[in-house]
């Protein structure tokens, strides 16, 4: 029976640890898509800033590329086509102006075809303390909509790393038929330790669907630490499939016919209500429950 026909399929996580050298990651990744594919994956996914993990802003922009003629995306499609498999890019950062990026997600079809894109629509602009800060937004444009993309299963909603944190995102990817969402990242050591597994599990069980979400992790050659610890998760809340920090395939067998059965269970995807939020004030009445 083909794939088509099913509602199971083998999902695989490609963890990696990517350096400043593009060519040298994109063949990292490509050997390890090779290694879930011999491994019956139909869904490969690789993390956020696969083809590069760069801080400073001169080389960054150097050895960055646009959409078109990009040889690190035509050696992914090319990996897609050879292997007759979905691969799904986490993200690359893209050229989209003479000093600005695209932090991009593609989903590439088994035939090689790109089916999807997505730009990171949240720009991880933080200060952790300790002279660890990140501007996302100095070098990468953010993007403008959120994306469903149709796979022979289902629906899948892309998202990337720190849109993790909107859990908005979420809930109206799976109002729009995702039961699949991804989240691939570079989540930091400090942040990942406190908030990965907690932020995936709460994304899983608002939205009763599969998180996939592929991870850096390690100490990169820029000195960035990331957490590790891919996951993929069920509409339920269980973990079926985690990495360690190292680079590394996971597996799991996803059955979208699961999160329908969830969704049946607890229908909170259609008890959303609208509702005003009003703020109680000391200087009026105790008994003051709306204000016009």
């Amino acid at each position: 029976m083909s794939s088509r026909s099913k509602t199971t399929f083998r999902a695989a996580l490609v963890q990696m640890r990517a350096c400043r050298d593009v060519e040298r990651n994109v063949a990292d990744a490509v050997s390890l898509i090779n290694e879930a594919a011999d491994k019956g994956a139909e869904y490969v996914q690789t993390p956020e800033c696969t083809t590069l993990m760069e801080l400073e802003q001169d080389r960054l922009m150097a050895e960055t590329k646009p959409e078109d003629g990009n040889p690190a995306l035509a050696a992914f499609t090319d990996a897609a086509r050879k292997r007759g498999i979905w691969l799904h890019i986490g993200s690359m950062a893209v050229k989209v102006g003479e000093r600005r990026l695209a932090n991009r997600s593609y989903l590439i079809a088994p035939d090689g075809g790109i089916a999807a894109r997505y730009d990171k629509i949240h720009m991880f602009d933080v200060d952790l303390g300790g002279g660890e800060s990140y501007s996302e937004s100095v070098n990468y444009q953010a993007g403008p909509t959120a994306m469903v993309a149709e796979l022979p299963w289902g629906r899948l909603g892309l998202t990337i790393c720190y849109d993790l944190r909107f859990p908005a995102l979420h809930r109206a990817l799976a109002k729009a038929g995702a039961k699949f969402i991804t989240g691939p990242a570079a989540f930091t050591r400090t942040t990942g330790e406190a908030h990965w597994h907690t932020l995936l599990k709460a994304r899983a069980i608002e939205t009763c669907a599969f998180i996939l979400a592929a991870g850096q992790g390690g100490r990169h050659e820029n000195g960035r630490e990331t957490y590790g610890h891919s996951l993929i998760i069920s509409p339920w809340g269980e973990v079926l499939a985690e990495a360690g920090v190292d680079p590394q395939v996971v597996i799991a067998d996803i059955d979208a016919a699961y999160a329908d059965q969830v969704r049946r269970k607890i229908p909170s995807l259609m008890h959303d209500r609208d509702f005003d939020v009003v703020v109680a004030s000391p200087s009026k009445s105790p008994f003051l429950v709306h204000e016009q």
